[in-house]
């Protein structure tokens, strides 16, 4: 895995195949691995938010996902192979669990949703061992989910909640999971559960994801990604001048 840095955070230059096989051996072999995606979203937020960036430049896996991201990293001369989606990559891995008896456990969502990822997944993935799942409304009591999580025998954990408090509660708890791999997902479960229609594969292709997203959602959406886009821009301008 090969780490470059770019707009001030590190990440790592790796394709989907070197992603998977890294995190494979490594879970193996049960040396922790905390796992991260990054965006323009995430990137522009890292900026203002402390707290945020520690919690990413702290994961020992930092995949490229947004294909802004890829093209700004080749603007500014870094060799990205590709991007590494982070609902790709979930599915990637729950693949690699099943055929190695890997347990895992789901954290997030609303509870019908992750109850429907859980039986989705497991559909998908014969032999897939899911040791635990919860919904994210665990907030007055993380002692308790911890302990429910590593007493569950997870070997690795997807957290799909909204960034930061993903990123964050990753961070703060990850040497009381039992674990050994996280991953924050966002909302891969949704997209499982069928509750949230992805984009088509050439717009993703095409970095349009983003727009996709604001026609499905446009009053939450448009002034989310009009402000962190030409924010990014902005970064991204100056840093190439530089």
């Amino acid at each position: 895995m090969k780490r470059i840095e770019f707009l001030g955070s590190p990440m790592d230059v790796a394709t989907m195949d070197e992603t998977v096989h890294y995190i494979k051996e490594k879970a193996l072999s049960g040396q922790f691995q905390q796992h991260v995606v990054v965006n323009v979203a995430k990137l522009v937020n890292m900026k203002k938010d402390p707290q945020l960036a520690e919690s990413v430049t702290a994961c020992d896996v930092i995949n490229i996902d947004g294909m802004g991201v890829v093209w700004g990293a080749r603007l500014l001369g870094h060799k990205v192979p590709e991007r590494v989606s982070g609902v790709d990559l979930f599915h990637r891995l729950l693949e690699m669990s099943a055929g190695n008896n890997l347990p895992v456990f789901l954290l997030g969502a609303k509870h019908d949703v992750v109850e429907k990822t859980k039986s989705t997944v497991e559909s998908l993935y014969p032999g897939l061992n899911i040791a635990g799942y919860n919904d994210g409304y665990f907030w007055d009591d993380e002692e308790a989910l911890v302990q429910k999580i590593k007493s569950s025998g997870a070997k690795l954990l997807f957290v799909a909640i909204t960034s930061p408090k993903k990123e964050n509660f990753i961070n703060k708890w990850k040497d009381e999971l039992g674990v050994d791999f996280v991953m924050g997902v966002g909302g891969t479960f949704d997209v499982v559960a069928g509750k949230v229609k992805r984009a088509p594969v050439w717009m993703q292709k095409a970095g349009l994801e983003w727009l996709y997203r604001v026609i499905q959602e446009p009053g939450r959406m448009w002034k989310r990604y009009l402000v962190t886009n030409s924010k990014f821009a902005w970064y991204l301008l100056k840093a190439k001048l530089a």
